[in-house]
């Protein structure tokens, strides 16, 4: 493993990431690995990705190196197999099978580097009646339960963006499983692949509920629990000037600051009967169209009421808190989330913004040691992109 750069921080510093390109959670899987310091190259195809997004605004490419490798050409698999030789992880998203057939499996690349943990992004997983089945996020969460599980009751499932499934339940479990996998590979010597599906990190995330639900206190279905808008003190509201408030005051010390706040004593008394939730709901929303969500936001300001106003995209990054944490950071033009978590002594930082397919070629080359990488057959950057059928993302 190559020594620390003493310029580059984080955790991860001289740890080494191939990135196999790719869509969705593998990128932000190889980012957050970025972000914790590792050099992380991603092998791009030559002529870009699958995404219509311009290269210089994909954050989930930042702190990266980028090398051009044609996957489909006769040199290809073994430009790729002379990086993980020198690799810790290689991360790759692709259909199962497609890897082998490219020749860069884990097969091969366990021949040429033993200890490497070889990191495997998909929605259905390696194995299963589904595994070659194309999909995307909704579809993965959708059988898992977890979909069926969010909006108003009567409504149709209220589409969590792509965060529940691609990031959470598989960017983090395939991160959580590559750490872990290379703490095993430093203790023994011993690499292994790790399999990540969207359906098993996204029904884990749903643990607590499955529990809830064996005991009694969730019903399985939309609208009707503590935590999914069921409840009156835990869900959202509208404000007087159609924005809108967040309420969680679930214990009893923050439920009686809230209504004490909001000035609704008189229906108090209904936190603990069931049959008056919609009383109280219909109470508390007209009380929130009084006002508007500067003016609740004011109210509820300095208190343990748990009520926060509901901020879009655009202004979040300037909340007081936020601001004054660094939530949020800018790097060249692009307001972007600063790497997370923090770390007392190895600080981590935006240190580059999106890699440009092919542009750091021959920084790769030169230290990582593969001058194959500068053949006169490798692939120019600007030239277009061969058809790579199978190819997909997870």
């Amino acid at each position: 493993m190559a020594v620390p750069d003493k310029g580059v921080h984080g955790p991860l510093a001289g740890v080494r990431v191939v990135e196999l390109a790719g869509i969705g959670p593998g990128p932000f899987a190889a980012m957050l690995l970025a972000d914790l310091g590792a050099d992380v190259v991603r092998v791009d195809r030559p002529g870009g990705g699958g995404l219509a997004i311009d290269p210089a605004y994909d954050i989930t490419n930042r702190n990266k190196r980028s090398v051009l490798v044609d996957l489909k050409a006769p040199e290809g698999p073994a430009r790729v197999l002379d990086l993980v030789a020198r690799a810790d992880v290689l991360i790759e998203g692709y259909r199962p099978g497609v890897a082998e057939r490219l020749g860069v499996g884990p097969e091969p690349c366990h021949a040429r580097n033993p200890r490497l943990v070889y990191g495997r992004m998909t929605g259905w997983g390696q194995e299963g009646p589904l595994a070659q089945r194309a999909g995307h996020d909704i579809a993965y969460i959708a059988l898992t339960g977890t979909l069926g599980m969010i909006g108003a009751p009567g409504e149709p499932p209220t589409v969590p963006a792509n965060l529940l499934g691609d990031y959470a339940g598989g960017s983090l479990y395939l991160v959580v499983g590559v750490l872990a996998a290379l703490h095993h590979a430093r203790a023994t010597g011993a690499g292994q692949v790790v399999d990540a599906a969207i359906v098993d990190g996204t029904s884990h995330l749903s643990s607590m509920i499955r529990g809830m639900v064996a005991a009694g206190s969730w019903q399985d279905r939309r609208g009707a629990n503590l935590l999914d808008g069921g409840c009156p003190f835990y869900g959202t509201y509208e404000t007087a000037d159609g924005e809108f408030m967040a309420v969680g005051a679930l214990e009893q010390q923050f439920y009686d600051e809230f209504i004490a706040l909001i000035g609704l004593a008189d229906v108090a008394p209904a936190r603990k009967d069931l049959a008056r939730w919609g009383e109280l709901r219909e109470a508390v929303a007209a009380r929130f169209r009084t006002r508007t969500r500067a003016e609740w936001t004011a109210l509820f300001e300095g208190s343990d009421a748990c009520v926060a106003p509901v901020l879009s995209l655009g202004e979040a990054p300037h909340h007081p808190h936020l601001a004054a944490r660094g939530t949020f950071t800018e790097h060249g033009g692009i307001t972007q989330p600063a790497p997370a978590p923090r770390f007392s002594a190895t600080p981590t930082s935006v240190r580059s913004g999106p890699a440009r397919p092919g542009a750091d070629t021959a920084a790769v080359a030169h230290d990582w040691d593969v001058p194959d990488l500068l053949a006169p057959d490798a692939p120019d950057p600007a030239a277009p992109a061969p058809h790579h059928p199978g190819q997909e993302g997870a």
